[in-house]
């Protein structure tokens, strides 16, 4: 079996980030975030909810190494 990475590519599908992509962390459980907050200009963030979508290095591979998110809405400070 191939070695655990901390981390996976978060490939944004649409909104004001679509086709963007950005590296994070897996929880404590070893899922991908179920969702997450990208900081933008002027206390703005996006939030991205996962999808569906997802990648895998190998065919034993554990992890994904990329997953799909979707854009749900803007958030204001």
């Amino acid at each position: 079996m191939g070695t655990m990475t901390a981390t996976y590519t978060a490939m944004l599908t649409d909104g004001p980030l679509q086709g963007k992509t950005i590296t994070t962390t897996f929880l404590d459980s070893g899922d991908p975030q179920p969702r997450i907050e990208i900081p933008a200009d002027a206390g703005k963030r996006y939030l991205y909810a996962r999808g569906a979508g997802r990648e895998f290095e190998g065919s034993e591979s554990g992890r994904p190494t990329a997953v799909e998110y979707r854009y749900l809405e803007v958030l204001l400070a």
